[in-house]
């Protein structure tokens, strides 16, 4: 997610890092939370709880358990009293993110740490996720924001050609549509250029196309910034030799203006229909807030990074971004700007993936993304670093992208899925890519 194309790199400095917190107070408290949640996922799995509904999870029976927590609640559930940690009432209307709460701060007792409502993606985003064996991509229908009753069908799952040759790139668009995988996110430059080479071939036919506009360099005016935007979006257009794009994505800026200015481009390429959708990369909460100022179409979605380790709403910015009806679409799914050894040797994950036939730690992260609710864009193999990657002549690349595609086919237990959203480590910065007006993002360094 940004261009990779120097080797070194380094953390900016930072005053404040979530992960600290997490290791001062969460560690006792997150084994506790894990026994509570993977219990209640256990009763869940049993059948305890009925299937979700749009409104709410309810027991199957009428007279019921409720749990109070001490811990903050939504604004739609009752306040616990202060002297107690928990207590029982008859209820037919205890959801299953109430029950979480309630059996956290249940297990954490008289322990004066309270805790936030976990996250939970709405039934609507996370009925994508789980497609019937045999039914291909599952997709999101997103609204155009201009032309009314104009949906774009968006595939939760997509080809990420990050740092991939002019030649791997279209070998491997070709290997990721043979294994029914259409939608391709790529760079400007030679990923691009190598959607092109594979497009002069074999046509644009059954092609989900998604790039992403440059960040304006450091004290571009928005004016330029605009300018550069319209620009790039010509010759993009012109090397691929198409009238439209099914997404545009754009980079964050430190400066909120140049933002508010590229996004304005943004939406004009969307009225004259050079690009069906429109979202952003890498925006932070900040950024998000000063987008939406002056947008007259939100952002389809918001393109991070997440993996296991890291939670269901790394930072807040997950349940930011949905509450403001901007989808998650996620990329590193086993660690940027290379592999993270501890995923992909976590004993976590390789004990769940035998569970499953012997399946990969990669293919685990990738399910645990995707079932979450998220869509999630791929790199073809785990040979990856910054700014590199590859996908050569052989078995190799046609078996990993193959192997991305089956994460359809397979899903994992609600304990599993509860075991998984428990892990707090690796914990990255989900903008880890942003600009320097997002907190810990990387300086690459000349």
């Amino acid at each position: 997610h940004s261009h990779h194309h120097q080797r070194t790199y380094r953390p900016a400095a930072s005053t404040f890092d979530l992960s600290d917190i997490f290791k001062m107070t969460g560690k006792i408290a997150a084994r506790l939370v894990l026994v509570a949640t993977t219990l209640l996922a256990a009763a869940n799995e049993a059948g305890a709880f009925s299937p979700a509904s749009s409104s709410s999870r309810k027991l199957r029976h009428a007279s019921a358990f409720r749990l109070h927590a001490f811990s903050p609640l939504r604004e739609s559930e009752e306040a616990s009293e202060p002297s107690t940690a928990a207590r029982i009432c008859h209820s037919n209307d205890l959801d299953r993110r109430s029950a979480l709460v309630g059996a956290a701060s249940l297990a954490l007792g008289a322990s004066s740490l309270t805790l936030p409502v976990p996250f939970v993606p709405s039934a609507s985003v996370a009925s994508a996720a789980i497609p019937k064996k045999g039914s291909g991509v599952p997709t999101w229908i997103l609204s155009n924001g201009v032309k009314a009753g104009a949906k774009v069908a968006f595939p939760v799952l997509a080809l990420n050609t990050v740092g991939l040759s002019v030649e791997d790139t279209a070998r491997a668009v070709g290997l990721a549509k043979k294994a029914g995988i259409t939608h391709v996110d790529f760079h400007p430059g030679k990923e691009r250029d190598g959607v092109a080479a594979y497009m002069k071939e074999n046509g644009r036919e059954g092609l989900f196309l998604n790039t992403k506009i440059r960040k304006a360099p450091p004290g571009t005016s928005p004016e330029d910034a605009a300018a550069r935007t319209r620009a790039q979006i010509e010759e993009d257009f012109g090397v691929l030799g198409v009238k439209q794009v099914d997404m545009l994505m754009l980079r964050d800026s430190p400066d909120c203006e140049v933002i508010q200015a590229q996004w304005a481009v943004m939406e004009e390429a969307l009225r004259e229909g050079r690009t069906r959708s429109i979202g952003v990369i890498n925006f932070c909460e900040k950024a998000l807030k000063c987008l939406l100022e002056t947008a007259t179409v939100k952002p389809a979605l918001n393109y991070y990074m997440l993996h296991v380790g890291m939670g269901p709403d790394p930072r807040g910015l997950r349940s930011f971004g949905e509450s403001r009806g901007i989808k998650t679409f996620a990329y590193g799914a086993v660690g940027e700007p290379g592999p993270n050894e501890e995923l992909l040797s976590s004993p976590v994950l390789q004990r769940i993936g035998d569970a499953h036939g012997n399946r990969r730690p990669e293919e685990v992260a990738l399910r645990w993304i995707l079932q979450s609710g998220a869509g999630v864009s791929v790199r073809p193999t785990t040979d990856f670093g910054l700014g590199t990657s590859t996908c050569a002549v052989g078995r190799k690349c046609e078996d990993g992208i193959a192997a991305r595609a089956g994460a359809l086919q397979w899903t994992l237990s609600r304990k599993e899925m509860a075991e998984l959203d428990a892990l707090m480590s690796p914990n990255d910065n989900p903008t880890l890519f942003s600009s320097a007006g997002c907190p810990d993002a990387f300086v690459m360094l000349k």
